[in-house]
């Protein structure tokens, strides 16, 4: 499963843990301004702003995890078991998953914008191949002012505003932002004794607010956890301090390996974590075995161009040994 995740601290930040059981070799990938992009039931666009994200490359074409463009609008596909993906519907701009994030970031600059194009949307059921079937996702799309997210299942194409900014997997995320009505005596500071004016007991420890808070690795709990921490993390003074709290966010709801079991011998662990200053252009990540964090800036490759850029990721633990 996975989790995603804005932070405004000044600039605007926004990225994802991918946890998986496997890796498809993912990385950092610059789809520039003038890439043809192709697209399978609509025409292909030649002419778009740039893209910086994760992905999978097949064949030069990028199949984004996530991903944001040069102005700043953001998006993110995360797994969801209850999508369900339409027939092809003439009457609408038919959009295979696949495409949908180069779809919506290659045309627009805010979340109004992608209101715009998905109010004429049709995510149509066609693989990429044999090989690579579709994955049953929902999406997270941002902006530094609003977030909203994205679900197509038995019911149709869903839009849900996202006021904390935040989303997991299932349940659907209407069921998952009521969900946090049940935390919400959670608190950082300590609370008083509500238990009876007649037993006197006694806060015998810090952190005693978030007595409650869920922290197993289902969806639903992650949801929980990772909005409060979003919501109470104090905001840094520079680039470093807020990167490095956009991570600590992430952090707590990492998911180490062999703690879920996914079939015999197979365990779902956060393959990365990204962090994108979605001002700046900046994508920065790191890996299960490489906890450094490492930078891609997307505008120091010619954004004018039209081939791929691909950024292998750095895999290896750079271990700093101090007294050598």
């Amino acid at each position: 499963m996975c989790t995603a995740a804005n932070f405004l601290s000044g600039d605007h930040y926004f990225g994802r843990n991918l946890d998986l059981e496997f890796s498809y070799n993912e990385t950092v990938v610059i789809t520039p301004r003038n890439y043809n992009l192709e697209f399978r039931k609509v025409e292909d666009i030649q002419s778009h702003y740039a893209i910086i994200g994760m992905a999978f490359v097949v064949g030069d074409y990028p199949l984004y995890y996530d991903a944001t463009n040069e102005k700043g609008l953001s998006m993110a596909g995360l797994n969801f078991p209850e999508a369900e993906y339409p027939d092809y519907d003439d009457t609408k701009d038919n959009i295979t998953p696949f495409e949908f994030i180069p779809w919506i970031l290659c045309q627009c600059s805010s979340v109004g914008d992608a209101r715009d194009l998905l109010s004429r949307i049709n995510l149509v059921n066609i693989n990429f191949s044999d090989e690579l079937p579709l994955s049953p996702l929902h999406w997270i799309i941002s902006d530094r002012d609003e977030s909203i997210v994205v679900e197509c299942d038995s019911r149709g194409l869903i839009v849900y505003d996202n006021p904390v900014g935040v989303m997991t997997n299932s349940p659907s995320f209407d069921k998952q932002l009521f969900n946090l009505n049940n935390y919400r005596h959670l608190s950082i500071s300590t609370p008083p004794n509500t238990f009876s004016d007649n037993v006197e007991l006694d806060a015998y420890s810090r952190g005693m607010g978030a007595m409650g808070m869920p922290g197993d690795l289902s969806s639903l709990s992650r949801f929980v956890k990772v909005a409060f921490t979003r919501e109470n993390v104090l905001q840094g003074e520079c680039e470093r301090e807020n990167v490095n709290q956009f991570f600590h966010i992430l952090g707590s709801v990492y998911q180490q390996r062999g703690c879920v079991e996914v079939s015999e011998g197979k365990y779902e662990y956060t393959i990365y974590s990204s962090c994108v200053n979605t001002d700046k252009g900046i994508y920065y990540y790191k890996t299960y075995y490489n906890s450094k964090i490492n930078a891609v800036n997307m505008h120091s490759y010619d954004l004018d161009s039209s081939k791929l850029s691909v950024n292998k990721l750095l895999i290896d633990e750079d271990i700093a040994i101090q007294n050598n």
